[in-house]
């Protein structure tokens, strides 16, 4: 029940479209037996029923009991005294109109609830997604190491509209179905207690069977929607790998990865289909049954003189009809529930997942750098593996510290820590004296710029790149960070300069450019602390050249941690720390490392330049 009642809180916002939805929805069941009512006037005169009645005005004896049958005397004194001065020809109009009028107002209230319903519908939809946004945003990222994207999007899209499809109409169905069911039925057992009480008896074997083909759907549900997942994440490795799909041939290969996963959905989707298929034509035939039963039970009540007029018994089918409507809904919705509950449950599984990395409750404020950066004893494992053990190292303020070594050595994770992307396990880094999970997330990161191996670029303009996060950005800024960077160069000769477009993922330019608009947004920020990982692995030797000279000029004054396997651009660091296994085998400058003839000393052998 906890899930619903989380889909249900969903809906608080909307209660008013919702209790307004309900509302119209009992004004159409009402309006739906008035409808039918007026039909009996003129099945009275065709089966010529009136004609052998007598009416004298009824008088009412005060009983409840006696209720019904006063109203159904008077109704007929009344269309008799009419038929006795109109004629039946304007009874028969005047009923057709008034049967004309109900149903017109009938639909017009069917029509009300579905509108109140769009509202609460799109609206629920969308603070789902998002939640699911924000929430994608506060996770650590560590959590997406083990989440493929396509998943993800499958979550935000395909499972948000399952939740709307089904459990949002399943809810609106459960809620208004009794209030329609209890009308028709009230209706019912005032025209006939006895045939009412009769044709209920096959409504519990209509709810198993309807049950048991709930829960086969669900087992069905889980399995697509989990294929689903993967089909989209096929998609999406696909559009980004195009390049090495067509030069290594493997087409035939990553399709028949696709079409493997897409034939197992569709067997997974057969079956859910079918199951639900199932669940309408169950209800129908089991009314089927049921208007059967009545229809037997019903004639021989009357054949025997216990029972209805021909109009009113023709009444009674009609209404009992129109009573499996919302019967056959409601079935329908709770098979259609248990489909729902596989994509709410991924749904929260996302919205309820731990935000280890967040700010503690006595976090505090920081402004500024002003001493020193500190690994004490740090350990750090993805799993059961471990990358860095009892590191320490100090980085002071204004200085260059490069990280080197094989890969794997543990560098990109110590920056990754630094920045806290992940969280150490052992140990702690300390900034200014304070352990940096006492500082509020927002102002620790406020201090960093970080430029990465991957070149990250959105789909905009050129300038709304630079000036990532800044809401009232520069423009004179975003000019000077772009020439600091070297990036001016590429950048005015775009049709549109800084107003240009860099495609998706930044696909309009070339690999050096999109890393020189990934220096000017980390330059434009001007934070007092740098991190750069493999900032100019991207570039041509003319732009590295460049660009090194520009983050040399940016490191000025400035602590910086340099992730570098191209030991050229690191030589004028202030430390360089060599790293094997996740420990430091070596420290000092590029002169003293060289003399002391080790594994920094031969690295620089291997790339073939001299001190």
């Amino acid at each position: 029940m906890s899930l619903y009642k989380r889909a249900l809180s969903y809906v608080k916002p909307y209660k008013t479209s919702f209790g307004t939805a309900i509302f119209f929805n009992v004004l159409y069941a009402i309006f739906n037996v008035v409808a039918l009512a007026f039909m009996m006037p003129i099945l009275s005169i065709l089966f010529g029923e009136e004609k052998n009645r007598v009416y004298t005005k009824p008088i009412y004896s005060g009983k409840v009991s006696e209720l019904k049958e006063y109203f159904s005397e008077y109704s007929g004194y009344i269309m008799n005294d009419i038929t006795q001065n109109e004629g039946p020809i304007y009874v028969l109009a005047f009923s057709c109109i008034l049967f004309i009028i109900a149903f017109f107002f009938r639909n017009i209230f069917s029509f009300l609830s579905e509108t109140c319903l769009v509202d609460l519908r799109s609206g629920v939809t969308r603070d789902l997604r998002i939640d699911l946004h924000n929430k994608i945003l506060e996770l650590p990222v560590s959590f997406f190491t083990e989440k493929r994207k396509g998943d993800m999007i499958t979550r935000i899209s395909n499972d948000v509209n399952e939740v709307e499809g089904n459990i949002l109409n399943s809810i609106v169905e459960i809620i208004r179905g009794p209030i329609m069911i209890l009308v028709f039925v009230t209706v019912l057992f005032v025209t006939s207690a006895e045939l009412t009480l009769f044709a209920i008896l096959v409504f519990p074997i209509m709810g198993t069977i309807i049950s048991l083909i709930g829960k086969s759907l669900k087992r069905a549900a889980r399995d697509a929607q989990s294929e689903l997942s993967n089909i989209i994440t096929y998609v999406d490795e696909t559009l980004s790998a195009l390049k090495i799909i067509k030069i290594f041939n493997a087409d035939e290969q990553v399709k028949g990865r696709f079409d493997d996963s897409i034939n197992r959905y569709r067997k997974y989707l057969q079956k859910v289909m079918k199951k639900r298929a199932l669940a309408s034509p169950t209800s129908e035939f089991l009314g089927a049954v049921t208007i059967g039963l009545i229809v037997f039970f019903g004639g021989k009540l009357s054949l025997e003189g216990n029972g209805l007029s021909g109009s009113e018994f023709i009444f009674y089918i009609g209404t009992f009809y129109t009573l499996l409507d919302p019967i056959k809904k409601f079935s329908k919705a709770l098979s259609d529930i248990q489909k729902g509950e596989v994509s709410a449950q991924r749904l929260f599984e996302i919205l309820d997942a731990d935000v280890s990395i967040k700010d503690n409750v006595n976090a505090k404020s920081i402004e500024t750098f002003q001493d020193k950066i500190e690994f004490r004893n740090v350990t750090f494992g993805y799993g059961k593996e471990t990358i860095i053990e009892k590191f320490n190292l100090t980085l002071l303020k204004g200085q260059s510290v490069a990280l080197v070594g094989q890969s794997g050595s543990g560098k990109s994770t110590l920056a990754n820590l630094l920045t806290r992307f992940w969280d150490v396990k052992e140990g702690e880094i300390l900034i200014d004296g304070v352990n940096i999970k006492e500082i509020k997330l927002n102002d620790y990161r406020s201090l960093f710029g970080l430029v990465t191996q991957d070149s990250i670029l959105f789909n905009d303009t050129i300038a709304h790149n630079i000036a990532l996060g800044d809401r009232n950005p520069s423009n004179d800024r975003i000019q000077q960070a772009a020439k600091i960077a070297n990036a001016e160069e590429f950048i005015v000769k775009q049709a549109e300069q800084y107003n240009e477009s860099v495609g998706e993922g930044g696909s309009k330019l070339s690999g050096g450019q999109k890393q020189r608009l990934s220096i000017a947004r980390a330059v434009y920020k001007n934070p007092p602390i740098m991190v750069l990982d493999e900032a100019t692995s991207a570039l041509d030797t003319k732009s590295e050249k460049l660009v090194q000279k520009a983050l040399n000029n940016m490191m000025q004054n400035r602590t910086s941690l340099v992730i570098a396997h191209r030991l050229s651009t690191i030589q004028n660091a202030d430390k360089i720390v060599v790293m094997e296994a996740g420990k430091i085998i070596e420290q000092g400058n590029h002169q003293e490392l060289i003399q002391q003839n080790g594994a920094y000393a031969n690295l620089v052998s291997m790339q073939n330049f001299g001190n």
